[in-house]
């Protein structure tokens, strides 16, 4: 066993899967059970998921990412634990490491985002981002800027714009845009503090900063600030009710 213990329980439930069902075997043997290490097998497996491209994505560029910015992996855990901990669909590590599109999406952005920030290169960068987009249908742009413990829950159609913040510790459901309002210049997109919860179809557009702890209401269309600790809902948004902390970690959408 390795000092990980999210590599540790990644590895026992491939284990256990691998000798009950056998049509899984040679499967989990080529992306877990031969890995030795949670960085080897992420970066594999997403180098083989990215495959379709016409430029391959070598797993050498993801482990550069983790070699490169130890913050990365750190990231990786934490969104690891948090779809576990928050989906009340899953409640074991290894399908989301797996299936779960909504974290291998935004481990293939956390790649993007070091290639543009770090790297220098960004015309790579994009061409990753247009990857992402086409095969888990989220289309982030590679300097749009992620916390730790971030849930993109199914994921489907989620967008975020160059100077989008998302803070530690939110959760967003599906169809959800952290959009601009036009063709303005400059800091553009929405900043979204920790513990947010942001429910499905929610547009989030412009400058607006949305506070910590506060929850923005499923199909709502967001254009003004929103103060923390508070329940917003509506086209456009406004004020329904208060939340209590981190209402990303509760996941209940009743506002």
């Amino acid at each position: 066993m390795s000092d990980d213990p999210i590599w540790n329980e990644i590895s026992t439930e491939a284990e256990a899967v691998a000798a009950r069902e056998a049509a899984l075997r040679n499967f989990l043997e080529l992306t877990v059970l031969s890995r030795n290490s949670l960085e080897d097998a992420l970066a594999n497996y997403l180098s083989r998921k990215l495959g379709e491209g016409t430029t391959a994505f070598p797993a050498g560029l993801f482990l550069e990412a983790f070699n490169g910015d130890a913050e990365v992996a750190k990231a990786v855990r934490s969104d690891l634990a948090a779809v576990r901990d928050r989906d009340p669909a899953c409640c074991s590590l290894l399908p989301v490491f797996l299936y779960m599109k909504g974290f291998l999406a935004i481990s293939c952005h956390r790649l993007a985002h070091y290639l543009w920030m770090h790297a220098n290169r960004q015309d790579l960068a994009i061409y990753l981002q247009s990857l992402i987009s086409e095969i888990y249908t989220v289309d982030i742009h590679p300097a749009a800027r992620f916390g730790n413990g971030i849930l993109l829950d199914h994921a489907t159609g989620f967008v975020a714009g160059e100077t989008s913040v998302v803070e530690d510790d939110v959760s967003i459901l599906h169809a959800v845009t952290l959009g601009g309002t036009g063709k303005e210049q400059g800091d553009r997109h929405p900043k979204v503090r920790r513990g947010v919860l942001i429910g499905a179809g929610a547009k989030i557009l412009g400058n607006v900063e949305i506070g910590e702890s506060s929850k923005i209401g499923a199909g709502s269309v967001v254009l003004r600030d929103v103060p923390a600790h508070v329940s917003v809902a509506g086209v456009p948004a406004k004020v329904v009710g208060k939340t209590h902390d981190l209402p990303a970690l509760r996941m209940n959408h009743d506002l």
